[in-house]
């Protein structure tokens, strides 16, 4: 790549974990710093956009039906042994819109959007087709990983916004059918405990997640080695790695803003 990287700079001497993790910061870096050159490519970002939206949108719909069903029976039962159970829908939006529509909007963009991301690049870094950019003279982070990783920071609030929308009406449902609660009580508990700021934080906390799940899936495909079997293997590490980021950032953000 043309110019000072952060990724060049990266000793390849230093012992594996610590060189991988380097090369990872080095990535995220160096992207940072492409995405503020110009031209940026819209029409690569809308695109992979509209993928993301098109590969994750139905899943993460679904997903988010069973997790809202969950907390409003285990929110019910603990709400019922306390003599509380007007606060039933208060408790299960504290918990669906600060936790669970992030974490869930997350692990579906590295599972469904970071997986199909990897392979792609992967595929095209063991046919040489990043060397070639290089040779050409194109920076293959500003050309093919900035408008991955800002489509994925960009969608997963939009994904967070629609988990949250179904996860209220499943976990609504569920406490109003199945646990024989009140329709009134459930709406008007909604502000006991839930502010405005709390759907900030979940935005907030998806916007960090999608962007990340982004960086870790373009860093596995670029560094895939080893033919089909290595972009096999770096697709797999992508969800795996996605995963383990998220919780640690889910805790610090939690940390943090709590």
């Amino acid at each position: 790549m043309p110019g000072f990287s952060f990724l060049a700079a990266i000793d390849r001497h230093s012992p594996r974990p610590v060189a991988h993790i380097g090369r990872f910061v080095a990535l995220s870096l160096d992207t940072a710093r492409a995405t503020l050159k110009r031209p940026f490519h819209w029409r690569e970002c809308l695109q992979q956009a509209w993928f993301i939206v098109s590969v994750s949108a139905l899943p993460t719909a679904l997903v988010a039906i069973p997790f809202g069903a969950v907390l409003a029976l285990q929110a019910g039962n603990l709400i019922r042994q306390f003599g509380a159970q007007s606060f039933t829908g208060a408790t299960a939006v504290l918990g669906i819109v600060r936790e669970a529509s992030p974490v869930v909007t997350a692990l579906m963009v590295a599972g469904a959007a970071g997986s199909a991301i990897c392979a792609d690049l992967g595929a095209r870094k063991i046919r040489e087709e990043i060397d070639a950019l290089e040779v050409l003279g194109v920076d293959p982070l500003q050309r093919l990983v900035v408008p991955r990783v800002v489509a994925c920071a960009v969608v997963a609030p939009f994904l967070n916004g629609l988990v949250t929308t179904v996860g209220l009406i499943a976990s609504y449902l569920f406490n109003v059918v199945a646990q024989g609660g009140s329709p009134g009580a459930y709406l008007q508990s909604f502000n006991s405990l839930a502010e405005v700021g709390d759907l900030w934080v979940s935005e907030i906390k998806a916007l960090v997640f999608g962007g990340t799940a982004g960086l870790i899936a373009s860093f596995k495909g670029l560094t895939a080695a080893g033919g089909p079997k290595g972009v096999g293997d770096a697709v797999n590490q992508t969800v795996v790695f996605s995963a383990m980021a998220l919780f640690a950032e889910n805790f610090l953000i939690s940390a943090v803003t709590t």
